[in-house]
């Protein structure tokens, strides 16, 4: 399996939790996900297109201003692959939440599950 197939994966990824509007996040959400793919993390646990749409929406809303970039490689194998990101700030470069997410990648190369770890929050969030 070629490493450049979790790169995209991760790409798309990045781009349906960075897209601004409800109509760019469907549309990234369905390119980067299966119909029924999940997402769990601390803080949510869902499955299918809109609510995948829906909890990346709760987080733009929640941090303003902000895009989430990758922080490192990717590193995969089979059909899993894990990454570290960042949510940093466009207008001053911190970065106040970070964590570290692993995909499952179905046959067509969207993701059927992720499952993400927050490493660094900021209080009260």
């Amino acid at each position: 399996m070629s490493a450049n197939r979790y790169e995209t994966a991760v790409t798309r990824y990045f781009e349906a939790w960075n897209a601004t509007s409800d109509e760019a996040r469907a549309k990234a959400v369905a390119a980067a996900w299966t119909e029924d793919g999940s997402y769990t993390d601390p803080l949510a646990d869902v499955a299918g297109h809109e609510a995948l749409a829906a909890v990346i929406a709760g987080a733009r809303e929640q941090f303003p201003g902000f895009a989430f970039t990758s922080a490192g490689a990717v590193d995969g194998h089979h059909d899993t692959a894990r990454f570290g990101w960042e949510l940093v700030s466009v207008a001053d470069g911190s970065a106040p939440v970070a964590g570290f997410d692993v995909i499952t990648l179905a046959e067509d190369g969207r993701i059927s599950s992720v499952r993400g770890f927050l490493d660094r929050v900021p209080a009260g969030a």
